[in-house]
């Protein structure tokens, strides 16, 4: 791979945003994302940490799987690929291409947990017996989403592959 010459401001940038999105990333996995009320009485709130816990505890393994995966293991995966590659990117080995190129193809997927949550959203707010509440845990994790992708495909510009 060949290296477009990286400027300190610009080093440094990108490993603000990397850390912006780390700690978007844990606020959004741990704070409340959504509170379900249906009737008057009943209500939920819900985290992503306690919907895996409560998907694993109800034995919905598949789901609580899945759910791991995209919207914890891989975004947090991703985040540290990210910053490996970006600092090292004097010395950068084979084996961090093929990472770093297996990480840009699953990039595209990086929305598939946002899209859930707003289904959800919109199937509840569909009942008229229910009602959901936003929390700042749903923006956290939007927000670590996007900049996750942004920082990915600046990275992309500056590695590219020898001809």
């Amino acid at each position: 791979m060949t290296i477009t010459p990286i400027s300190g401001r610009e080093q440094s940038v990108v490993n603000a945003l990397l850390l912006a999105a780390a700690l978007a990333l844990v606020f959004g996995i741990f704070a409340p994302m959504l509170t379900l009320q249906k009737l008057v009485f009943i209500t939920n709130t819900f985290s992503l940490y306690s919907g895996v816990v409560a998907l694993f505890r109800e034995g919905q393994l598949i789901l609580c799987l899945i759910i791991l995966g995209f919207s914890i293991v891989l975004p947090g995966m991703k985040i540290v690929v990210l910053f490996s590659v970006w600092n090292r990117c004097r010395s950068f080995s084979d084996s961090e291409a093929k990472l770093f190129h297996w990480l840009s193809l699953l990039n595209k997927w990086s929305m598939l947990d946002v899209f859930v949550v707003a289904v959800l959203l919109a199937s509840v707010k569909l009942g008229a017996l229910a009602s959901v509440e936003v929390h700042a845990g749903l923006y956290a994790f939007a927000v670590a989403v996007v900049l996750i992708m942004l920082v990915t495909h600046r990275v992309k510009r500056v590695l590219k592959p020898v001809p």
